[in-house]
């Protein structure tokens, strides 16, 4: 389904802004950094090649910036840096330079890095080179020269005028001139090839498109080192060496990977069927790889047997939407009756935190990590226009991050039973990452599925499909996910449209896989019938038009 690649993406809202930025500037080339808090050690995200920018780090930022120090800069060619078109501007050894040129502005003495694709070569020159700098560094999915490319990428001559380009016959200089839209899509098509990943390929397709073929083309030249090169840097690296290389990625071989482990001593860690964005793709994977490789958690001092724990629950009550926080709390009411003895912690935000204070209800200090969810619904609600389910998608990294933060809390504090109502990133991620589920796990919602727009055109109506087709996939091949999952309603409310061509009826669906619960309010609906008495409590006049 095709793209509108004329409209440039509007930014979207961070988990995470950076604490400190700035340019470097070397030889007239200008080249942009952020930071990102202050703890030890630093990681610098080296970038790839210039056909993405920094933002490609989006989904491991505001994770690893609670626990180290980070910082991040846009590879000449694209971002907020210069775009360079001379060839002695564009070599390996000038993005090397720009990195040593980033750790002496953010005066940092020695960094973790971490690199993607072709910025394998420029870690492993400073790696070999600059060793006092280098603490450590992490390759994820490599592409250089140290073992054979895939066949298919080299069928076609890269300089060569060609009649027809199709497929890799597109990774070429003349198409790159003529179409670089064209070739932006197809190359993001193949950096992320696993199913469902519209999302990350649409922020690929952004990112590429912020540079242009004529500058693409000019950092291309001489873009590999020679494989004698490369095998002598990596016997010259003496940090510890981490590589994660998904074994079905159609840019670079899985093969590198291996390759790059063996020549530096370092530990390869291989993501079965991953492509060659692991770091979009399975984020809390690759988070996790990075947090124990940087700064492994400490070992914890104290531990209690289980007929001695007290029973916990962690409630996880979404900020977005009507009635939340009056349900769960009416709902943690009823949970006390029944268990006089249970403990209830929330992780929450503004505004439920506002009324569970009120009720004195105890909100874990994680809490205060969350990124604001219900910000960034009204950052997308302007002139009262909301379009919900874009919305959602624009936030993949608030709600990444907000996973992260859940998971640091629960790996830490045992509970007997999480319950999230409405918490999009917790059900989501744990499908994803089945293995991470340590308590039972109870989910609430009152709507089930999406639905196009009707002006949302053949590219919405395929979106929703592939979202709601995921879901359906997520809860067939890991039912014990959900011990229980709850509709929040009455089987009239389920809308009777099916998910999508091919897939089930949301209502038929929704009552084979849900428990519905009817109506949980929190207060007495029959209190608010009087429709004008409750305008003049509220302070409108009669014929006031409220929105």
């Amino acid at each position: 389904m095709a793209l509108d690649l004329t409209t440039p993406a509007r930014e979207q809202t961070r988990p995470r802004y950076p604490d400190q930025e700035g340019y470097v500037e070397r030889d007239g080339v200008r080249v942009f950094y952020e930071v990102y808090g202050d703890g030890d050690p630093t990681i610098l995200f080296v970038p790839p090649w210039a056909i993405v920018h920094s933002r490609c780090r989006k989904m491991q930022i505001p994770y690893l910036a609670r626990h180290c120090r980070v910082v991040t800069f846009d590879p000449r060619g694209n971002g907020k840096s210069d775009r360079p078109r001379e060839p002695a501007a564009c070599s390996e050894n000038e993005y090397a330079a720009d990195a040593l040129a980033i750790l002496d502005a953010t005066e940092t003495g020695q960094a973790v890095l971490v690199t993607l694709s072709l910025g394998a070569q420029r870690s492993l020159i400073l790696a070999a080179e600059h060793s006092e700098r280098v603490r450590g560094a992490v390759f994820i999915d490599p592409s250089l020269p140290i073992a054979a490319g895939h066949d298919y990428r080299e069928v076609h001559p890269f300089d060569a005028e060609l009649d027809r380009h199709e497929g890799w016959a597109k990774f070429n200089a003349h198409y790159w001139l003529h179409d670089y839209p064209g070739f932006v899509e197809f190359f993001m098509s193949q950096c992320l090839t696993e199913p469902h990943s519209t999302k990350q390929t649409e922020d690929a397709i952004g990112w590429g498109l912020e540079t242009d073929g004529e500058t693409l083309l000019a950092l291309s030249t001489g873009r590999f080192l020679p494989e004698e090169e490369i095998r002598d840097l990596c016997a010259r690296v003496r940090c510890p060496v981490l590589v994660i290389h998904g074994d079905a990625d159609a840019i670079s071989p899985h093969a590198r990977g291996v390759a790059l482990a063996e020549a530096t001593g370092g530990t390869l860690v291989t993501v079965e069927g991953g492509g060659h964005f692991p770091q979009a793709r399975d984020p809390v994977k690759v988070n996790l790889l990075l947090r124990d490789f940087v700064k492994p958690a400490p070992p914890s001092r104290r531990w209690a047997r289980g007929k001695s724990r007290r029973k916990r629950a962690l409630y996880i009550s979404s900020p977005i939407g009507l009635g939340h926080a009056q349900r769960d709390a009416a709902i943690a009411d009823e949970l006390r009756k029944i268990h006089p003895d249970l403990e209830i912690d929330w992780l929450a935000q503004h505004p439920v935190t506002a009324v569970l204070e009120k009720r004195g209800e105890r909100i874990h200090p994680a809490s205060a990590h969350l990124a604001n969810e219900s910000g960034h619904i009204e950052s997308e609600s302007a002139e009262h226009d909301l379009h919900c389910f874009q919305a959602i998608r624009r936030m993949d990294d608030i709600l990444l991050s907000n996973f992260m933060v859940f998971h640091d809390l629960v790996r830490e504090e045992p509970y007997d039973v999480w319950i999230g109502d409405e918490a999009w990133e917790l059900d989501y991620y744990l499908h994803e990452n089945p293995e991470e589920k340590r308590a039972a796990y109870v989910w609430l919602t009152d709507f089930v599925g999406w639905l196009p727009m009707s002006d949302g055109g053949e590219r919405e109506a395929f979106l929703t499909a592939d979202y709601n087709a995921e879901m359906i996939e997520h809860i067939a091949r890991f039912p014990r996910v959900r011990d229980r999952a709850l509709y929040v309603g009455n089987a009239d409310d389920i809308v009777p449209d099916a998910f999508g061509p091919g897939l089930p009826l949301i209502r038929d669906w929704t009552e084979d896989h849900y428990d519905l619960t009817g109506y949980v309010t929190g207060f007495d609906p029959s209190a608010t019938c009087d429709r004008e008495a409750l305008r003049a409590e509220l302070g409108y006049a009669a014929d006031e038009k409220v929105c």
